[in-house]
């Protein structure tokens, strides 16, 4: 998406001359992608000139994370994630993968059931904010449901300056498949 970013940049230069166009990469994606383009978005908001904005999303970017548990290991294997063996090993045992992205997807781990994958998200989001003020976005692939049980569980659990809920889109559904939540969250300050 970056590369098709810039290259949007490119062909805009010869359309819009004298505008400027800075392209960022979030390193992300899902919910915590959205929160760097609202850092951007708030910062220039307040008036702040195209560097200051651009330090305010990068600010953000550095400190979000995001991690996504999917229902099954099929679309891991099926998004170029894992080898074919360890898809058909991991779908014989039942096992439900958890990722991070951080510059790329990370596998993190797995559980064997879906009480237990969302236990190991709320974990690792603890380990990562503790009690410190959150900025936090459940999200979720045909999850409706579970999305909003997680909402309501990350709202009870943490200290959130803001808590919304998302859906995946196409590609991201497509790579993870259908039942995946996740959180993207990040603390303030």
């Amino acid at each position: 998406m970056f590369e098709a970013a810039c290259t949007a940049k490119e062909l805009a230069r010869n359309e819009l001359p004298g505008t400027t166009i800075e392209v960022i990469d979030s390193y992300t994606a899902t919910p915590a992608e959205g929160m760097v383009a609202l850092a951007a978005a708030r910062s220039a908001a307040e008036g702040k000139n195209l560097p200051e904005v651009i330090v305010a999303a990068e600010k953000i970017r550095d400190k979000v994370n995001a991690v996504i548990f999917l229902d099954t290991i099929r679309h891991a294997y099926r998004s170029g994630r894992i080898p074919k063996v360890a898809s058909q090993i991991g779908s014989a045992l039942n096992i439900k993968p958890i990722m991070t992205v951080s510059g790329v997807v990370h596998f993190a781990g797995v559980a064997r059931n879906r009480k237990q994958g969302i236990e190991r998200v709320l974990k690792m989001m603890r380990d990562k904010v503790g009690d410190n003020p959150v900025h936090a976005a459940v999200t979720h692939a045909y999850a409706l449901d579970e999305a909003e049980k997680l909402k309501e569980r990350v709202a009870s659990e943490f200290n959130c300056v803001e808590l919304w809920l998302s859906e995946f889109s196409p590609v991201m559904g497509y790579a993870c498949g259908t039942g995946t939540v996740g959180v993207a969250f990040y603390p303030e300050g």
